[in-house]
């Protein structure tokens, strides 16, 4: 092997493209990408060695070195280098001469990196010197990368298990991580440290170690995952005790292994075991625990202690053991970091004997896993996960270059389904290790697109975008699991465009020109620009003739026995014709068609003339001429357009559309057929693979989500072998396609209801997917039927299925029984939304199904949305107090509104009876008015009669006292005696008359009856009046004047001012009180009222 001598300065790296090495047989036997690591730094002035490539031996050694050797900055090679690398390969070019004259080369190959070899210079060297492995599986599973920004977690996943129910757990930086195929979700510790191993208990919980702590994981009531922590029940001087490593769970009790104490947790207790120096490792072997003390070697737990596991040993005295793996009954594969693999049988360890497991042991194996009977996955900390048979023989490797996210592998696990989980030091990666869909590359920088593929002689021949690529695959029930490493196909580099094989002959169509391909070259037959595809023009081999589509038209090949040679063109037809086939009746006629100018039948002539006939609507075709495509499908010609698809009467000579397969096919666009062995077809729509598969008693057809958008779109490509081998053209590669095993692995399907939770105003988790502990896959219990507040009842469901590899290919359908009419339409959403719903209970159901149709059992969860306080028991018992409180206030108010109305009633009664006596009272007023008027109108009379009759008093007393002064003057001036005393007697009589007092007492009579007895009622009140007094009461209310008055009582005016002093005085009036007003208001009722006061 040539190396070459590198010296660096200031820390900055030469590198070197590429080393290919082939034995003899041209098989690659050894490719390496990169000779150094990318960022390694070395010390300035040191020299660093690493390989180069070599030239077959028809050029020279020295032109090879320095051709691949490329400095990052020129002048860096120095000329020591130069010396070193041309002795170097002197040396190889000797040893290799040698071995080739004296030892038949092996056929073994291998491949570190799958490097692209394409182009590349090599040189015949035997493989014996060399550090080689076997050579991987050309078919590369899927490789799906989960990075930390995914799963949003911490960085490192030391720890991979999986429950019964599918789901996958992780023991990440951040916490315990699971992941159920769509949703990620962490449960960190109390303590907020890394979870370092975890393991499923017998009794169905999650035992997980952690940074200074351990425990376990148990959901709740809510099925909702809690952590239950441990360390509590260690003794307090055994607390100290850093990361747990190691969980094993053993016949119903749990061990726990830190670097300085084990803790066996059993019967709701702990034990601690304290190492002879530090414990190491511990696993389970063959229903044994099995630890490592670094002095003690290998232990096993018997008998509540520790005991020597192996009395033979070939274990060396220092080593680091990372994983025990079950080998048939009796036998445990030990995997240790650096010391290889052992075989434990018995009370014996044999070493493995393998030179691959010597030379990746330097990678440091950190673990490893069980894929299948026959292999073992190894996870290192520099080289990625290797897959190893149960001998150490290299299968294949999985790295950075082949997907991974890094190649520092942490834990490695297989799921149920026997897919591969790698917990990476910075992210997850899932391989879908037994799934029957593969990539093959037949590049290592897996960025050409695949266009061609043919079995040929033994061979895989792959035509890309770039060049033909070949790979030897001998017999072979599944093309992916063949071992090989591809080889470039000389003078091919370019577009490839087509492979056939017609008279035992290979031929590739190439946008240079047809070539036949002969021990991996290419031999030009016609040199032109573009052909598509060839077709023979004869079922009887040898084919004397061969059309050939190009990009300006159909040329022909002739074959004269030993080669094929141009023989000729169709003339004036110039319509590039990638679409090409031979009639189905006759021979001698050629289908090609167009995408844009549509579909055209070439019809060969004896003469050597061609004649082409375009089809169109007057043919049966629909009216547009864009995107028609011929194909032969069943020996029947078939043109699949925009609206549907086609087929051709070769008795009417005209199209019309096929009613078979636009039934199966209901408007489904179809641009591609291509029929395979078993009578299936297999389409493209859009961006959609799909096949319509016939096995069965119907006819259905089946998409292949997990190729969608991944086809090269315009030049698809698919090439049926079998029903176990079916090649598709991608954007990268070639996919692989078990269609068997795909069939198979569709079959099983399951769904679970992940959460339930509250979309109100903040997310509130109601349920959260476990019933009962986290590893039982019980049914949901009548005490497990949530009663959701009804100010919750906006509710989210989250389901998914565990089928890792196939969740492009499901789809979900749910059915709320009690608010849906029915089951929803297939959707690939795994989530639904009820907003308010009403009180009641309800079941949601949900089931999933694949591509193939296949359904899941449905599962259901119950739950109660609760009536609104509102409508509540209590509610409702609170309505019937309220509503016999209202009753009875009802019943009081309607009491109370009776005695209102009756007393409204009485006081209506009242009011109109009051009215009616005022009415009653208002016609006595107006009849007392009347009578008052009438009273008033008497005692006006009367008053004017006593007014009359006191004048007529006063003027009587006048005239009295006039004429008795003239008769006192007449018997002054008589002289008569008779007169004088004639008139004497008249004076006496007449001074008689002049006495008031008999005129008073008749006036005072009727004085009282006009003025309701005033006299005798002011008499009464005031017994200490005069008679004058009186009088004068009387005239004073009669409303008379001093004047008169003073006639009445003949006496002065000033007489009549004192007896009205006098009287005011008597009465007791205040000086500010109008005598008159008094006494016009005065009557007997205050008269006797003043009286009663008195008494």
């Amino acid at each position: 092997m040539l190396v070459a001598l590198r010296q660096v300065k200031s820390n900055r790296l030469i590198t070197v493209s590429h080393l290919v090495l082939k034995n003899t047989q041209n098989n690659v036997i050894y490719c390496e990408p990169k000779c150094s690591r990318a960022g390694t730094k070395l010390l300035a002035g040191s020299y660093y060695i690493t390989t180069t490539i070599l030239y077959n031996l028809q050029n020279t050694v020295f032109d090879a070195v320095f051709n691949y050797v490329k400095p990052v900055r020129e002048k860096q090679c120095t000329r020591i280098m130069k010396r070193v690398i041309l002795f170097l390969t002197f040396l190889i070019l000797s040893n290799t001469l040698h071995a080739q004259s004296t030892t038949a080369a092996p056929t073994g190959a291998v491949s570190t990196g799958a490097a692209s070899t394409a182009g590349l210079p090599t040189i015949a060297v035997p493989t014996g010197g060399l550090p080689t492995i076997g050579l991987p599986t050309i078919g590369l599973p899927e490789v799906v990368n989960y990075s930390k920004h995914a799963y949003r977690a911490g960085t490192q996943n030391w720890a991979i298990r999986q429950g019964r129910n599918g789901v996958m757990y992780f023991a990440n930086n951040e916490g315990l991580l699971s992941f159920d195929g769509v949703y990620w979700k962490v449960y960190p510790l109390p303590n907020k440290t890394k979870v370092r191993s975890l393991e499923m208990g017998d009794d169905n919980r999650i035992y997980i170690g952690g940074e200074n702590e351990f425990g376990y994981f148990s959901p709740d009531q809510s099925g909702v995952l809690r952590y239950f922590s441990l360390r509590e029940l260690v003794q307090e001087k055994d607390r100290g005790f850093a990361d747990i490593w190691n969980v094993t769970a053993w016949k119903g009790s749990v061990f726990f292994r830190a670097s300085n104490k084990i803790f066996l947790y059993k019967d709701k207790s702990i034990i601690t075991f304290n190492p002879v120096s530090h414990w190491r490792f511990m696993g389970m072997a063959n229903g044994q625990v099995i630890v490592q003390d670094a002095t003690n070697g290998l232990l096993r737990f018997n008998n509540d202690r520790w005991e020597p596991f192996l009395a033979n040993s070939a274990l060396p005295s220092e080593f680091l053991s990372n994983a025990l793996l079950p080998m048939g009954r009796d036998t445990t594969i030990l995997v240790t970091m650096d010391a290889g693999l052992y075989r434990l049988s018995g009370n014996s360890a044999v070493k493995m004997e393998s030179a691959f497991i010597n030379q990746i042991r330097k990678e440091r194996i950190y673990g490893a896993m069980r894929v299948n009977d026959q292999l073992l996955a190894l996870s290192t900390s520099l080289g990625g996960c290797y897959i190893v048979t149960n001998k150490g023989e290299f299968v294949h490797r999985f790295s950075r270059g082949d997907g991974l996210q890094n190649n520092n592998v942490l834990s490695v696990f297989r799921d149920r389904d026997h897919n591969l989980w790698l917990g990476l030091d910075n992210g997850i990666d899932f391989i879908a290790y037994d799934n029957a869909i593969k990539t093959i590359y037949p590049v290592a920088t897996k960025d050409e697109a695949g266009y061609a593929s043919i079995i040929f002689k033994g061979r895989l021949y792959v035509g890309t975008s770039n060049g033909l690529y070949s790979v030897p695959v001998g017999e072979f029930s599944d093309l992916s699991f063949v071992k090989g490493a591809f080889s470039f196909v000389e003078n091919s580099r370019g577009q490839v465009w087509g492979l056939s094989e017609i008279n035992g002959k290979l031929l590739m169509s190439h946008h240079e020109g047809m070539f036949e391909i002969r021990q991996d070259k290419a031999f030009a037959i016609e040199r032109r620009n573009g052909f598509w595809g060839a077709v023979p023009l004869s079922r009887i081999d040898p084919v004397s003739r061969v059309a050939v589509g190009n990009y300006n038209g159909i040329n022909f090949l002739a074959y004269d026995g030993k080669e094929f040679r141009p023989a000729g063109e169709v003339s004036g037809f110039d319509i590039a014709s990638r679409f090409l086939c031979t009639d189905t009746h006759d021979e001698n006629v050629i289908w090609t068609s167009h995408p844009y100018r549509g579909v055209f039948k070439i019809s060969l002539q004896p003469d050597g003339k061609s004649a082409a006939r375009l089809y169109t609507s007057k043919d049966g075709l629909p009216l547009s001429l864009n995107n028609n495509y011929v194909y032969k499908v069943k020996n029947r010609i078939l043109v699949a357009t925009e609206s549907g698809i086609y087929e051709y009467n070769p008795g009417k000579d005209r199209f019309a559309a096929s009613s078979y397969y636009n039934e199966i096919f209901k408007g489904v666009d179809v641009r591609y057929l291509k029929e395979d062995q078993a009578g299936n077809v297999w389409f493209v729509t859009g961006k959609e693979l799909g096949v319509l598969d016939v096995s069965g008693n119907k006819p259905k057809i089946i998409f292949l989500p997990e190729l969608n958008q991944k086809l090269v779109s315009g030049f698809e490509y698919i090439q049926p072998l079998n029903e176990k081998n079916i090649l598709v053209g991608s954007e990268k590669g070639i996919y692989h396609i078990n269609y068997q095993q795909y069939k198979q692995n569709k079959n099983r399907i399951d769904v679970q209801i992940r959460m339930l939770r509250s979309v109100a105003k903040s997310d509130t988790v109601l349920f959260g997917g476990y019933l009962g502990e986290v590893n039982q896959l019980n049914k949901q219990t009548e005490s497990q039927v949530p009663q959701i507040a009804h100010e919750l009842n906006s509710i989210g469901f989250e389901f998914s299925s565990t089928l890792f590899s196939q969740q492009s290919s499901i789809a979900y359908s749910y059915f709320l029984d009690g608010f849906d009419a029915g089951w929803s339409h297939w959707s690939v959403k795994s989530a639904k939304e009820y907003t308010s719903l009403p009180a009641g209970q309800y079941t949601f159901y949900v089931k999933a199904r694949n591509n193939f149709g296949s359904e899941s059992p449905v599962t259901g969860y119950t739950f109660v949305i609760q009536p609104p306080w509102y409508q509540t028991s209590w509610a409702y018992l609170a309505y019937g107090v309220l509503l016999l409180g209202l009753a009875f206030l009802f019943y009081e108010w309607q009491e109370k509104r009776f005695l209102r109305q009756r007393q409204k009633h009485e006081e209506e009664q009242q009011r109109l009876q009051y009215l009616h006596q005022l009415e009653l009272e208002k016609n006595e007023k107006e009849i007392i008015k009347l009578k008052n008027e009438k009273l008033e109108a008497e005692i006006l009379h009367k008053n004017t009669d006593l007014a009359t009759s006191a004048m007529h008093l006063v003027q009587k007393a006048e005239l009295l006292s006039k004429l008795k002064t003239d008769l006192v003057k007449i018997t002054k001036t008589a002289d008569d005696e008779k007169i004088n005393d004639d008139l004497k007697r008249v004076i006496k009589v007449v001074a008689e008359e002049n006495k008031v007092d008999k005129d008073w007492g008749q006036f005072s009579k009727h004085f009282d009856s006009v003025h309701s007895n005033f006299l005798i009622a002011l008499k009464e009140r005031y017994p200490k009046l005069t008679a004058s007094e009186l009088k004068m009461s009387a005239y004073l209310r009669m409303n008379l004047s001093s004047k008169e008055i003073a006639e009445l009582m003949n006496i002065s005016l000033r007489g009549v001012e004192v007896s009205r002093y006098r009287l005011r005085k008597k009465l007791q009036l205040p000086t500010e009180v109008n005598m008159f007003n008094f006494l016009l208001g005065f009557h007997i009722d205050e008269s006797r009222d003043s009286k009663g006061t008195q008494s």
